[in-house]
């Protein structure tokens, strides 16, 4: 890995280690990144071939001043004023373009911000990502809760008033396949007004049988877009087919999905082509599905459990900033997540400028909300994916967004 960029978490064995030494150092002993494995559906869609084709021509350095406010005096920017919005020319125009993508927010989404929260119902992976705190060589404390326990977080959860929920697994068909899945998704239905899943890729038929289960939208993160460093990254399991889990989001559209979201995980790779990617990929799927409700996130690296050197890089909350702005003046109408992995004050910012959606009450362990949201004692839980930064509960959410002058909403959709 370039400059030791990943350092090895304390807690590998010398078997782990060696195995994984061996995959990063001997690229002839990983299987083909590009190549499906058994099972894995491919579709026809030549949406990745239009972001890549962008992707790869870009080079930020060669865009001016001249070119940012081009981009900014425009009603509807195109990508090239986009690359703009991106690139270090843009940097010194950061007050203004938060002041149009403050025009853009509240054009579209008036004072409105949308809460939900994340509820991890198992850990366990069968993939080796070298960032994640889930990967298969971690050693973590693994759990898997049964649809007993899923049904107590849950009721923990709607009591506090939350309405919408995302429901989030390890990456391990054989400890949480679909219909495991399927039947938390079922009683999900029964206390959250909106029930979203962040879980492995699936196939068309998976994500209809998701769907047929209550699911609303899904959210997969490419992690990077650029598929060299993905190859390194992405060591073992079927997480490693790179082009299977871009198209993941178009597969759960063609099942009947209303919404999908997606992004990079920034900091893995060149963050301003990511970022590019990131909304590229959504602006052609919204093309492509008009119908469709298309949502970004712009999720950075954070600490993870045994290892607490991973952190974003060069992504500093003012290039963040950058990145959300640019989002929200090329693609008005899209949602924009900004989760707990940022600070409160970043999150309390954002949301006044470009975001439209937060989370609150958050918690990345497995079976301990009983214990963040009533103070009882927790016996056993499941360890955490990441570091979280901004721990506030809902109470204290709506209530900071309220003195923001903002409008908290728990509920967008109503099924008749």
């Amino acid at each position: 890995m370039d400059e030791q960029y990943f350092i090895d978490s304390d807690a590998l064995s010398e078997k782990a280690l060696e195995k994984k030494h061996r995959l990063e150092n001997d690229p002839s002993s990983r299987t083909n990144h590009m190549e499906y494995m058994e099972g894995q559906e491919q579709i026809k869609s030549d949406i990745r071939e239009k972001v890549m084709r962008e992707v790869n021509s870009y080079d930020p350095s060669k865009y001016t001043a001249v070119d940012v406010r081009r981009a900014l005096e425009k009603e509807t920017p195109n990508i090239e004023d986009l690359k703009a919005m991106l690139s270090p020319a843009a940097e010194p125009f950061l007050e203004r373009m938060a002041e149009r993508a403050r025009i853009e927010t509240r054009k579209h989404f008036g004072n409105t911000v949308y809460i939900f929260t994340p509820l991890y119902i198992a850990n366990y992976c069968e993939n080796y990502c070298v960032y994640c705190g889930f990967n298969c060589y971690n050693d973590i404390r693994r759990m898997k809760l049964s649809m007993e326990q899923i049904e107590k977080e849950m009721k923990v959860i709607a009591d506090s008033g939350m309405e919408e929920i995302l429901l989030l697994t390890g990456e391990s068909r054989k400890m949480s396949d679909i219909k495991y899945i399927g039947e938390a998704c079922k009683l999900a239905r029964k206390y959250f007004r909106m029930v979203g899943i962040e879980v492995y890729p699936a196939n068309v038929e998976d994500y209809k049988y998701l769907h047929e289960c209550g699911v609303d939208y899904v959210t997969v993160f490419q992690e990077t877009y650029d598929s060299d460093r993905y190859e390194q990254l992405h060591l073992l399991g079927h997480k490693r087919v790179y082009p299977y889990r871009f198209d993941a989001q178009e597969r759960a559209l063609m099942a009947g999905m209303r919404g999908v979201a997606g992004s990079a995980l920034l900091g893995l790779s060149d963050f301003r082509k990511d970022a590019l990617a990131s909304v590229l990929h959504m602006y052609f799927l919204q093309r492509k599905y008009p119908h469709a409700e298309i949502s970004l996130s712009c999720p950075r690296l954070r600490p993870i459990i045994n290892n607490d050197k991973i952190n974003p890089k060069d992504v500093s909350e003012k290039r963040l900033c950058q990145i959300l702005c640019a989002y929200r003046i090329f693609l008005p109408f899209a949602g924009i997540t900004v989760s707990s992995r940022e600070s409160e004050t970043f999150r309390n910012g954002i949301v006044r400028i470009a975001a439209t959606k937060i989370s609150a009450g958050v918690s990345t362990g497995i079976g301990d909300h009983e214990s963040k949201y009533t103070g009882k004692e927790e016996s056993e839980a499941g360890d955490e994916q990441f570091e979280i930064n901004d721990g506030r509960s809902l109470d204290k959410m709506y209530k900071d967004m309220s003195d923001e002058g903002l409008q908290p909403v728990l509920n967008d959709y109503l099924y008749v």
